[in-house]
């Protein structure tokens, strides 16, 4: 299956999800502002998590050529079609570096935090929202959250899915950037959590 993703950045800006990529911080923003990927390059595609760059293909769309990334996602093996032009606009970043990784453990550590007593589900559309930036901070901030609203209550089906994804996207790019195994990952996070 191959999805083709060509938004202008004007539809983007529509976008409430978006909104959200503005507020990613400077040294995060380091990783996308190179728009140039190689082939074989490991790069992170919001909300699909981590992906391959499998080739780079010129492509006659109404009527004028286009490069387009062709990008496998690892989990799910789904091939995606990303214009080169629009890499910024889709949020298509390369994995963190050692010194982001320390701030994603940070805030995973920092338990000490309010949790909204809002319904769930409004909590859920909240969290979606962040993890569609493709901001790993914000994905360990939603990670963080609901293991601390896990701690006080049950989740609901929703919450534990949304758990479920923050986790399986934080530990792949996490394995990736530190060169472990997502085994050792899913262990330090056990150990986080646990305390």
């Amino acid at each position: 299956m191959i999805a083709w993703h060509s938004f202008t950045l004007q539809e983007r800006s529509r976008s409430a999800s978006m909104a959200r990529l503005t507020a990613r911080s400077s040294l995060e923003a380091k990783y996308s502002m190179t728009v140039m990927f190689k082939v074989g390059e490991k790069v992170v595609y919001p909300a699909h998590g981590v992906g391959v760059i499998e080739g780079i293909q010129t492509r006659v769309v109404s009527g004028s050529e286009r490069k387009f990334y062709m990008l496998r996602i690892l989990d799910s093996d789904m091939t995606i079609m990303i214009p080169t032009e629009n890499v910024n606009a889709v949020g298509l970043r390369r994995i963190i570096g050692k010194d982001m990784v320390a701030k994603v453990y940070r805030i995973l550590r920092d338990k000490k935090v309010e949790i909204d007593q809002q319904t769930w589900n409004r909590r859920y559309r909240e969290y979606t929202e962040k993890i569609k930036t493709g901001s790993v901070l914000e994905i360990a901030k939603v990670l963080r959250d609901l293991f601390v609203l896990k701690g006080d209550k049950e989740l609901s089906f929703g919450e534990r899915k949304m758990l479920d994804t923050a986790r399986n996207l934080l530990v792949k790019e996490l394995a990736i950037a530190k060169s472990y195994s997502e085994e050792k990952i899913m262990e330090e996070l056990r150990t986080i959590f646990a305390n």
